[in-house]
């Protein structure tokens, strides 16, 4: 199970939804928030609800034992704060199409999106990351 995040204020869970948060709003810059967010927790997935390649990098992590928080933006309680949020990190990762997300931050540093998660995992750097953030001990 995820670590759940309502945006609106610190580790409030989200019941009924399986461990997921949402964004109850916030205003301001989109890139600010995403900044802020992320230096929050040691690992922060910023996903869809209803994206495969989204619930597979939770998987992973849950797989390895980390808790990440998770930030669905498509549950904001302002969809057009939510749309914003997804718009900056397509932006940060220089992404082109919804296919960013997930993107994922591990000690408030930008990993990137699925593509640089799995590569990250597959030549053994994510687990250093991971622990270095205090997101796993092993």
């Amino acid at each position: 199970m995820y670590q759940t995040e309502s945006w609106g204020s610190p580790y409030v869970p989200a019941s009924g939804r399986n461990g997921v948060g949402s964004y109850s709003g916030g205003g301001g810059d989109p890139f600010e928030r995403i900044e802020r967010l992320a230096a929050e927790s040691a690992v922060v997935i910023f996903s869809i609800s209803s994206c495969c390649m989204c619930h597979a990098i939770k998987r992973l992590f849950c797989g390895m034992g980390v808790n990440p928080t998770v930030y669905e933006l498509d549950q904001a309680g302002d969809p057009i704060a939510g749309k914003e949020m997804e718009l900056a990190l397509m932006r940060l990762i220089g992404a082109s199409s919804a296919a960013a997300l997930p993107v994922v931050f591990v000690g408030g540093k930008l990993v990137g999106a699925m593509d640089r998660v799995m590569a990250s995992h597959i030549n053994g750097t994510l687990v250093p990351l991971l622990k270095d953030a205090g997101a796993l001990w092993l």
